[in-house]
């Protein structure tokens, strides 16, 4: 992977994280309760070797930790030590948004009936559509009232990019 060309911009930093594909493949599995490396492997359909590989990196960014089962039952054969899961830690937990929003934005470009998966209410079973909103007033924060600027710890490229954004965004058509 190239580095990327402001060092400090979050969504770069997220890309290094997540990376390919198949990190949100497993982030989604392990949403949905995957914990041992030989469900990972029956779910994705993923040689163990190449399981075993994905599951280190994510352990390594700290987005999953490995433990030991506890279960003694737990010997199905598969990627990784049988006596071991993978847990999503409270980083992991955190991209589950990022795997709603995205699996909602291709949604929205799909008729209800091409859609292959959807978002439902566990106790009504309708689908929702998740939005973005801000924690403390509630608002949406995919609009025009909201945008990026530079934070305090912004290097001077970041700053030099958003003085450009601000420009752009303040100046008449």
């Amino acid at each position: 992977m190239t580095a990327p060309r402001i060092p400090d911009c979050p969504l770069a930093a997220a890309v290094e994280h997540i990376g390919d594909w198949w990190t949100l493949e497993l982030l989604h599995d392990a949403c949905d309760g995957h914990t041992h490396a030989a469900h990972f492997e029956e779910s994705l359909h993923t040689p163990p070797d190449v399981l075993a590989d994905r599951l280190t990196i994510l352990v390594a960014n700290g987005l999953m930790r490995r433990v030991p089962c506890g279960d003694p039952t737990c010997d199905r054969p598969g990627a990784g030590s049988p006596h071991h899961q993978y847990l999503l830690t409270e980083q992991g937990r955190a991209l589950r948004p990022l795997l709603l929003t995205m699996a909602a934005w291709v949604n929205q470009r799909l008729a209800p009936e091409e859609r292959s998966l959807v978002l439902v209410d566990a106790t009504t079973g309708e689908e929702v559509e998740p939005v973005l909103v801000d924690r403390i007033t509630g608002r949406r924060v995919d609009t025009p009232e909201c945008f990026f600027a530079p934070g305090p710890a912004a290097s001077k490229a970041m700053r030099e990019r958003y003085d450009l954004v601000d420009s752009r965004r303040t100046a008449p058509c």
